[in-house]
């Protein structure tokens, strides 16, 4: 590339940043992700490595963060408050340190400390003899906003130091001391103390938060720190108190004192020791090591484990112990030496929506489904993510042709969390969903009370596909290798007009679905894969009643209900002799649930079904289930809705059933809690109404612990 093209590109790196930082600092609405904005940032630093006479003072690197707003009064910070570079990995941790160790050998004996890199708001309180007098955001590093009154809404901010505090008596246990302490006087607190935090929202609490604004009709929030930046920097006082704002605090900013006592804490754990004792809160993540690969296996280990923290947190802070060192090490640009930032993989970045299709589940619902331009998200390619349902598209109004924020964590689907509107170019338009059945063209259905929308056509392909594609599964009748595509093929040359239909197939019906295509790119030859199947269909005979009510796919009947009704009724017979009132005396099986079970046996089409299952010899008699586990959840029945950030739905009955709590499929009177996650349900308002206890994630596990 020529230098006239990487210059061109370097400053056009430079207006992206500063834009970016505008955004992000100053409006708190950023328009794209963390870790797109770190990528710019990288090949900013890569071409300011390869060109250094390029770097001038408008370059980001050598900024803090963003002017401050003009509607808030500027406050001078007494030193400049700074930010960190940035590892993506161990490799690049141990190159932050192999470099600090070229200026200073005594690194190769520090000590490091690790903390958690709160993705929140960076604030600055400044005491005087122990009192709260001014309180100011980063800003640029070199110029803040003074948020003095909105600050002292939030609680958690001394607003006065507890003077002469035992420390002894205030020490906490997550937070061990490794050495005597070496100040006695230490409780003291000097004339002007100066120290730098975090404001954020608890994840659960912005949980709460926006079901509460749903709740009342209100516009919900897209993620907790552009919502506690935007709580903390309005003109209204009151609405800063409306917010569940929290802080952590982790630096002194300044330290001025007349007398001998106290000292300044010169070791970060000592400093962190230090304003615990004096009413701050400070966090109880944070550990100190003697070698740096103990701190950065620390700190790589949180990347599977950031969901126990209470706060959302984009990585982990590694910092040199002795704070006399890590001063003397000086500055790279903006960049302290003596600290970096460990970055998680990111969970959520934008990307463009190119449409929205709609897909029809096997018991006739349409789900809608995002199309994305692809884009990478913590280490998978994603081009399609879930929209829960069609009433969330309309209360996010995402749009096709929105850039849109999409997130994934763990195994959870990826699934969009709504648009970046400030991104419309104004062709955007409202998404209007379908009125017939994508598969069969028939009209749609809504039934009340429920947020799902039907194609009730019992003889939509679709539906049949996937009735099939279910029955098959591992959870319910578990025939190996009968997959999608020669479901479709059978279905499409009339083989399996129905599930029973699958007990009927000879193997040359199996070979006659296999295309040439699909036999070339088969490991074992076509007559295996038939054998194998064939074995496959015979042994799934013999499974257990649960699983065969399971693989029938009654509206509302799952796996746990499944397992009820097996135990209650050990046949096909009895169940379908069942009235309404026998039904619902089973454990979370309401009216909805009951009606369902009575309508579906009640078809004449669903008998025949029965008729040819029975004479294929699929007729199992008896429940063969397990008896649940013991554990800290025995006696205790929960229903799960919406999407955890740490469990799939199989992960998250495995992990109640196997604290001995029971998972049904229904919200009811007997329902002990109902775990809820990103956009639930119809089952929300049902828990509501009826008094259930609604818990998150993070009290599910506490529940446990």
């Amino acid at each position: 590339m020529e230098t006239s093209t990487h210059r061109k590109r370097y400053e056009d790196l430079k207006q992206q940043i500063n834009f970016h930082n505008h955004r992000y600092h100053v409006m708190d609405a950023p328009v794209i992700s963390d870790a797109e904005y770190d990528q710019l940032v990288v090949e900013l630093r890569q071409v300011e490595t390869a060109h250094p006479d390029w770097v001038m003072p408008d370059s980001p690197s050598q900024r803090a963060g963003a002017e401050p707003s003009e509607k808030f009064e500027k406050v001078r910070h007494p030193r400049p408050i700074l930010s960190l570079a940035n590892a993506f990995g161990e490799e690049d941790a141990h190159a932050w340190y192999e470099r600090v160790c070229k200026l200073d050998d005594r690194l190769e004996k520090a000590r490091f400390v690790v903390e958690p890199k709160i993705d929140g708001l960076s604030v600055v309180l400044h005491y005087r003899d122990g009192i709260f007098v001014q309180g100011a955001t980063r800003g640029d590093g070199e110029l803040g906003e003074d948020i003095t009154a909105n600050l002292r809404t939030v609680q958690t901010i001394p607003l006065k130091i507890p003077l002469n505090m035992g420390m002894d008596k205030q020490r906490s246990d997550k937070l061990p001391v490794l050495e005597p302490k070496s100040h006695p006087n230490v409780r003291m607190v000097p004339d002007v103390l100066v120290v730098r935090g975090e404001i954020f929202i608890p994840v659960k609490e912005f949980d709460k938060l926006n079901k509460r604004l749903e709740e009342n009709g209100e516009k919900t929030y897209l993620n907790p720190r552009n919502t506690a930046a935007g709580s903390l920097r309005q003109l209204d006082p009151a609405m800063t108190a409306s917010r569940p704002l929290t802080l952590l605090v982790y630096q002194i900013v300044l330290w001025e004192n007349k007398t001998q006592f106290p000292r300044e804490p010169r070791s970060q754990w000592q400093l962190l020791e230090y304003l615990r004792d004096l009413g701050f809160p400070v966090t109880d993540t944070a550990r100190r090591f003697d070698d740096i690969e103990s701190a950065i296996a620390y700190t790589a280990g949180w990347d599977n484990r950031r969901d126990e923290l209470p706060y959302e947190a984009d990585g982990m802070v590694i910092k040199i112990d002795d704070l006399n060192l890590a001063d003397e090490l000086g500055f790279v640009g903006k960049d302290p030496r003596g600290a970096i930032a460990f970055k998680f993989p990111a969970r959520e970045v934008t990307t463009k929506l190119l449409g929205i299709e709609v897909e029809v589940g096997r018991t006739g619902v349409l789900t809608p489904k995002a199309i994305l331009e692809p884009v990478e998200i913590n280490g998978v390619i994603v081009r399609n993510a879930t929209l829960h349902n069609f009433d969330y598209i309309a209360e996010k109004d995402i749009r096709p042709g929105d850039r849109v924020l999409v997130k994934r964590a763990g195994e959870v689907i990826p699934y969009v969390i709504g648009p970046v509107v400030d991104l419309r170019s104004g062709a955007e338009k409202q998404y209007v969903p379908p009125h017939t059945c994508p598969a069969c063209g028939q009209p749609v259905e809504h039934f009340e009370g429920e947020v799902a929308w039907y194609c009730v056509n019992a003889a939509c392909p679709a539906q049949l596909v996937r009735n099939v594609e279910h029955f098959v599964s591992r959870a319910a009748m578990d025939i190996n290798g009968l997959g999608i595509k020669i479901v479709e093929k059978l279905i499409e040359a009339g083989m399996v007009k129905d599930i029973a239909d699958i007990y009927t197939l000879s193997r040359e019906d199996i070979l006659g679905a296999l295309t040439k295509k699909d036999r070339k790119t088969e490991s074992a030859p076509p007559g295996k894969i038939a054998e194998n199947l064939l074995a496959a269909i015979n042994t799934s005979r013999r499974q257990p009643l649960n699983r065969l009510i399971t693989a029938l796919g009654i509206h509302g009947v799952g796996e746990v209900s499944a397992a009820d009704l097996s135990r209650h009724f050990p046949s096909l017979d009895l169940l379908a002799a069942a009235s309404a009132d026998q039904l619902q005396s089973v454990d979370g099986v309401g009216p909805n649930i009951a009606e369902a079970i009575l309508d579906w046996f009640s078809r004449e089409r669903n008998r025949k079904v029965l008729e040819k299952l029975k004479t294929a010899g699929v007729w199992p008699k008896g429940a063969a289930v397990a008896s649940p586990s013991v554990g800290p959840l025995s006696g205790l029945t929960f229903v799960v809705t919406g999407t955890l950030s740490g469990f799939s739905r199989d992960k998250v009955k495995e992990f109640i059933e196997g604290h001995g709590g029971r998972v049904t499929d229904s919200v009811s009177r007997n329902t002990s809690y109902l775990v809820s996650g990103d956009a639930p349900g119809s089952k929300l308002q049902k828990a509501q109404s009826l008094g259930v206890k609604v818990i998150g994630e993070s009290e599910l596990r506490k529940l446990c612990a």
